[in-house]
């Protein structure tokens, strides 16, 4: 089975000066996990995913301590809140993920699933000749199942 089998279209795109409030209620709106951040000719610069908006526990400098961290600010038990009323305006290529690792349209199922286990990530946009075609997240690693008995 090739990518292009069990790849998701339309794929859903900001742009890297699009707010965070903006890049969330596109998320919202289109429900999906992700978004592709692109430049200004459409080419692929980042991905913001929902987990990008709960954040990472990461160490503390010079310590010990573990915290975590959202939007690159520290926040404590009752901070959620305000580090995100505080982003609101923040644009996406200062959260985004970047280099995306991609995945060519014809490449086996196979390829794809060792990549994301060797990268540790949940998505992977498709690309054809240098342009984004699709997107696979795990969810669709389902379609493997599931085309088994019709």
């Amino acid at each position: 089975m090739k990518v292009r089998d069990i790849m998701v279209q339309p794929l859903v795109t900001v742009r890297e000066e699009t707010t965070l409030h903006d890049v969330a209620q596109t998320m919202l709106e289109r429900r999906v996990g992700c978004v592709l951040v692109l430049d200004g000719a459409g080419e692929l610069r980042g991905i913001i995913t929902e987990s990008d908006f709960i954040g990472k526990e990461r160490g503390i400098p010079f310590s010990s301590f573990r915290m975590p961290q959202v939007f690159g600010q520290w926040f404590g038990h009752d901070d959620v809140e305000r580090v995100h009323e505080a982003a609101r305006e923040r644009v996406a290529n200062e959260i985004m993920s970047k280099p995306v690792v991609t995945i060519e349209y014809d490449e086996t199922v196979t390829e794809l699933v060792r990549r994301m286990i060797a990268r540790d990530i949940k998505r992977v946009p498709v690309v054809r000749e240098g342009k984004l075609v699709g997107i696979v997240a795990r969810h669709d690693l389902l379609k493997l199942m599931a085309e088994g008995r019709r």
